[in-house]
């Protein structure tokens, strides 16, 4: 019997409540307690005598209860529970919430330490709310504590419990399957001692070791499968483009050496007879969309068709206006046309009527039919699952296939995270592409902002104003667009015309708003994150960013690239209150670079990298431990690692092996969709 892969129930102690509770943390079985790591430690080993807590220092207190838990109910739903507890130094009170079983946990005369906040009022010292457990016991206290993620209903005390549990029960299923030359090469713990130390470490030192090791172990599968799914797509056998000119496309521009070399990648890909699978990364506005054109182009001319698919239906008319621009027969398959006119489309793609088309998600429906799928680009990939890529491709056969992201990841990590595709970099922007002056101010601005945007639109010029809501929220002090924009309309610029986009309006609202905005029939545009991609507006020099502190690095810069794709200057103006810490350093960044490589590159350092791994979505194997992503010399020997081993052995068949070939099946069957 396989412990790991029986159900979270069979702990004691926890019953159907506990189960549904911690499904919300995704763990099912024994093995997803196992493996839900903590995010960080924290160091309770510090006991002091009650004489000599200072004010707002958390430390341990060993003290005994010297006076009977007292019940005060202040308002409805909200109980105070204070007790005294005294060391041969002093006494300490304790004050707790609606904790009814506190007067049954602490007894009168019994000893318990106590972990939490000392506070001193009035020469009084006293604590809110600590952990606490027997003297004799150091689950909670005494000691160094992983501290885990938790939901509501989940306590830290319960999980260290049940996860103390599993491993007592599992102990002996925690196999090594990693190969001794790869422990041995980069100094890796055993996974046993990775995995009891990653809960209960002896020191700090035995914490960082086991979770170099995890993050190690996770990177190194996640590399190993994609790799092995790049090898086992390259067998196949793709299109073999022979007419490889494309000087006659009437490019409005030359290529930068940057798209040049790129399209050379792309067209080395196309003539060798295996089928492409690459990335092609680039800040906002560097070129990626020509170097689309030119394959769609390229497949056109040798015979076969070409689809472009974009996430929104906004993105996608943009790029059907600039492909039919370039003279390329294309059309356009989104979910807003008329049942007639996306039949008669179908039936011509099926026929083969027409070479090349430009939709949105209507391209992966099942009526969808090509007659000769050889090229496929996918546009802002990151808002596309792998099965939605894969639902596109099963549309030709072996069809080359080119995804793009505005989102620049550093090298090193995009080789790990997009281990299936090969990767080409446009990391220079083309002549004449603005720079965008960028300001962080406070409230104290607001009307000399309000006066800029009246001086920008008197010149012709449109302005955006990105809020991060679209309706009011009590709860939240943000800015909506739905009232904002009213009140910009009504109050603050009457003499010019508002207009509003967010995610709830239908395809054909969103359109028509963003084609007056383009045409410059609408002079401010107050929108949610959904122009973050792709569109393309010349006349638009102003961005504005309301509550900034809610938006990461890397999604300022995507909303920034919106404005200075013209001639004239454009500026970025992000409001946000006293920003302090992380919020700080991301304004002061979006201030002092444009560099889309560097930002995405702090972004990591600050956030980890939850964005880039959210971004492949469905179909991969989940990774615990990914902030390690940001240790660029961990990435790296993961990368050496993996050509280690399938240079040797590219099948997994050699009998030390064997072990991870099977964990790295297991974790890339559970998401069969990447695997077929």
């Amino acid at each position: 019997m396989n412990i790991l892969a029986e159900k979270v129930s069979i702990i004691k102690g926890v019953g159907k409540k506990h189960e549904d509770r911690l499904l919300k943390l995704n763990i099912r079985s024994v093995g997803d307690l196992i493996s839900f790591y903590p995010r960080r430690l924290e160091d309770r080993r510090l006991v002091k005598k009650i004489s000599n807590l200072a004010d707002g220092e958390t430390v341990c207190v060993n003290a005994a209860v010297s006076s009977p838990v007292s019940e005060r109910k202040v308002r409805p739903g909200c109980t105070v529970y204070t007790v005294s507890v005294r060391d041969d130094s002093g006494i300490l009170k304790l004050t707790f919430f609606n904790n009814r079983y506190l007067k049954t946990l602490l007894l009168l005369g019994q000893r318990y330490t106590f972990y939490g906040k000392a506070e001193i009022c009035c020469g009084k010292r006293q604590m809110c709310a600590p952990e606490f457990e027997r003297e004799s016991e150091n689950t909670l206290t005494k000691r160094i504590l992983p501290v885990y993620p938790l939901t509501a209903g989940i306590t830290q005390r319960f999980l260290v419990g049940i996860i103390a549990a599993a491993l007592r029960i599992a102990r002996e299923c925690l196999c090594e399957f990693l190969p001794q030359e790869i422990t041995a090469e980069y100094s890796l713990c055993d996974r046993l001692y990775a995995i009891e130390n990653i809960h209960f470490p002896q020191d700090e030192t035995a914490f960082e070791i086991a979770r170099r090791r995890l993050a190690f172990e996770e990177l190194f599968m996640l590399t190993i499968g994609l790799r092995s799914i790049k090898k086992r797509l390259s067998k196949g056998v793709g299109a073999r483009f022979s007419d490889t000119d494309y000087s006659a496309l009437p490019l409005p521009f030359t290529l930068t050496e940057a798209q040049k070399r790129t399209v050379d990648e792309i067209i080395h890909d196309l003539t060798c007879g295996i089928p492409m699978n690459r990335l092609v990364q680039g800040d906002v506005g560097s070129g990626k969309t020509a170097v689309a054109a030119i394959a769609l182009y390229l497949a056109s001319k040798n015979g076969f068709q070409g689809a472009l698919m974009a996430p929104t239906e906004i993105l996608a008319v943009q790029h059907f206006h600039s492909l039919t621009q370039l003279g390329l027969n294309a059309k356009l398959l989104v979910g807003s046309m008329s049942q007639k006119a996306k039949a008669q489309l179908i039936e011509s793609l099926k026929s083969g009527e027409t070479d090349i088309v430009v939709g949105t998600h209507a391209l992966i429906e099942e009526s969808v039919e090509f007659k000769n799928l050889a090229f496929i680009a996918t546009d802002e990939q990151h808002r596309f699952g792998v099965r939605q890529r894969a639902a596109l491709v099963s549309k030709g056969t072996a069809p080359h296939t080119l995804v793009m992201t505005a989102t620049p990841i550093p090298r090193t990590m995009a080789l790990i995270i997009y281990g299936d595709l090969d990767v080409s970099v446009i990391d220079t922007l083309p002549p004449g592409r603005q720079k965008v002056d960028t300001f962080c101010v406070n409230e104290s601005y607001r009307n000399r902002v309000y006066e800029f945007i009246e001086r920008e639109c008197a010149a012709g010029h449109g302005c955006y104003i990105i809020c991060p809501m679209v309706d009011e929220n009590d709860e939240l002090d943000l800015k909506a667009v739905t009232s904002y924009a009213h009140r910009l309309e009504k109050d603050i610029f009457p003499q010019l015309k508002v207009g509003l986009i967010h995610g709830k309006l239908k395809p054909k609202e969103k359109d028509a708003c963003m084609e007056a905005f383009i045409n410059g029939e609408i002079q401010v545009l107050v929108s949610t994150t959904v122009i973050e991609v792709g569109v393309n507006v010349p006349s638009a020099t102003l961005m504005i960013v309301e509550n900034a502190e809610r938006f990461g690095l890397s999604q300022l810069h995507q909303l920034r690239g919106r404005v200075g794709r013209g001639s004239a200057k454009s500026y970025c103006i992000l409001f946000c209150e006293n920003p302090s810490g992380d919020v700080k350093e991301r304004m002061e960044i979006m201030t002092k670079t444009n560099d889309g490589f560097a930002i995405s590159q702090k972004d990591l350092e600050i956030r980890g990298p939850g964005e880039f791994f959210g971004k492949r979505q469905h179909g991969l194997p989940d990774l615990k431990l990914s902030p390690f992503l940001s240790d660029m010399s961990l990435l790296k020997e993961v990368a050496q690692a993996s050509d280690l081993i399938l240079e040797s052995d590219p099948l997994l068949e050699q009998e030390n092996h064997l072990p991870l070939k099977r964990t790295v099946t297991a974790l890339f069957d559970a998401s069969p969709e990447i695997m077929a």
